[in-house]
């Protein structure tokens, strides 16, 4: 297996986790605040285990998109 197929499949990976994270993250909010409609979420502090996942949140973003990024210089 080449370093090209390993970075597609750690870039997947990564991508399904990306998705499950920011869902769980939505869960907790209303309808209308997933899409905007919510402003008083946007003043909330987040606590505890809310701010432990918002952190790993951009953590994996920044993640996926260098992976995205060494792939697309790989190609």
């Amino acid at each position: 297996m080449d370093i090209k197929t390993s970075l597609m499949i750690v870039q997947v990976i990564l991508a399904i986790v990306l998705i499950v994270v920011l869902l769980m993250q939505a869960k907790g909010s209303s309808f209308g605040g997933i899409f905007g409609g919510d402003s008083s979420s946007v003043y909330r502090t987040r606590r505890g285990f809310e701010k432990r996942l918002f952190q790993f949140t951009i953590g994996l973003a920044i993640t996926f998109f260098l992976v995205a990024l060494i792939s697309s210089i790989i190609v």
